[in-house]
């Protein structure tokens, strides 16, 4: 249906709109203003009928929004994480992932098509041309911004379409509430699990490469060794967050070369024990120079001396390697006479 089968009477009035002087191109001005072309009334603008159909499903738009980000928070609580589902063609997937981003993703693409729909339809299509004028604003510009805003409220019917209106704010209302759900998934506050690791007195220290506990003459002087502890095997569910906090290297030094009384005592025949997660941003220290006794982390350069209490000679990290306390246990093999004193790699907020 065009406007033309429409009584003149039923269409909206004509709005009178500015759009400069029009005028015919020539090869004096070849850029005249050509004006606009008749405007053309939507179904909508003639019949009421329409407009209420397209308010409604404007209003179920919004609507299904809403219930998406109840299911969307449904299935952050009531879905475990570790529960799988097949999805052609994608294959096994997480069931929560799959719900979270389905449900946040309907949700957010009602509350556009919503608003989209709603301007193609039931605002204003009116095409609008004005002049140019100068970048500040002077009082009868403010005044025309002001009117423009309040003529743009009148046609948006947003007072008039109270259904529109009333599932348009409760769905902008709820759809955040996706995002602070997401923060939930943030984890627990670590509490002090990360001032703690799995040494503790008699734990033996266990040969990363071989899998066996270590004696002191396994040890030899200049060498360097990467022990875990007895007990945390690589297939264990915990491997990865236990070792990133337990890693362990060992170097044998001459106790005359050692130059921190602490670190003398914690010592063990000259045998000394220290965190092997750097300070600085938690790499794993691997470079040894027996000469000089110093440690490099390859990420970032930071150069740690260990016969003087890991102190940083060189570099970003901000703190000396902690130190693990060892002896020998009745049966001649090396363990922990404790945990670290200090939290093990990059300081953190609860250090102190």
């Amino acid at each position: 249906m065009s406007s033309q089968d429409i009584p003149e009477e039923n269409l909206p009035a004509e709005q009178d709109h500015a759009h400069g002087a029009v005028g015919i191109a020539d090869e004096e001005n070849p850029f005249a203003d050509p004006g606009l072309p008749p405007h053309e009334h939507r179904i909508q603008d003639i019949d009421e009928r329409a407009a209420k159909r397209s308010e409604r499903v404007v209003a179920l738009l919004f609507t299904v929004s809403m219930l998406a980000t109840i299911g969307f928070i449904v299935a952050y609580l009531a879905i475990p994480n570790d529960k799988q589902i097949f999805v052609f063609p994608i294959g096994h997937i997480s069931a929560m992932n799959f719900a979270l981003g389905l449900t946040l993703g309907v949700a957010l693409f009602c509350i556009g098509a919503g608003a989209v729909h709603w301007a193609r339809t039931l605002m204003s299509d009116a095409e609008i041309a004005d002049d140019r004028h100068p970048i500040e604003a002077p009082a009868d510009v403010r005044a025309k911004v002001h009117d423009d805003f309040r003529q743009g409220a009148k046609e948006s019917a947003l007072g008039r379409r109270k259904l529109i209106r009333n599932t348009m704010f409760g769905a902008l209302a709820l759809v955040p509430l996706s995002g602070a759900m997401l923060l939930g998934g943030l984890g627990p506050a670590p509490g002090t699990k990360l001032r703690h690791t799995l040494w503790a007195k008699g734990k033996r220290l266990v040969n990363m490469n071989t899998n066996q506990p270590l004696r002191p003459e396994d040890v030899a002087v200049g060498s360097l060794t990467f022990a875990k502890p007895d007990g945390l095997e690589e297939h264990s569910e915990e491997f990865q967050t236990e070792i990133a906090k337990a890693a362990l290297m060992i170097v044998r030094l001459q106790p005359g070369n050692i130059k921190d009384k602490r670190e003398l005592e914690w010592s063990h025949e000259g045998i000394v024990a220290y965190s092997k997660i750097c300070t600085h941003v938690g790499c794993p220290i691997s470079l040894y120079e027996q000469q000089t006794h110093h440690v490099l982390c390859p990420c970032h350069q930071s150069t740690f001396d260990l016969s003087d209490g890991a102190r940083v000679i060189f570099g970003p990290a901000g703190h000396a390697l902690p130190q693990l306390r060892i002896g020998v246990d009745s049966e001649g093999y090396l363990q922990a006479l404790g945990d670290f004193e200090e939290p093990v790699g990059p300081a953190f907020w609860e250090r102190g």
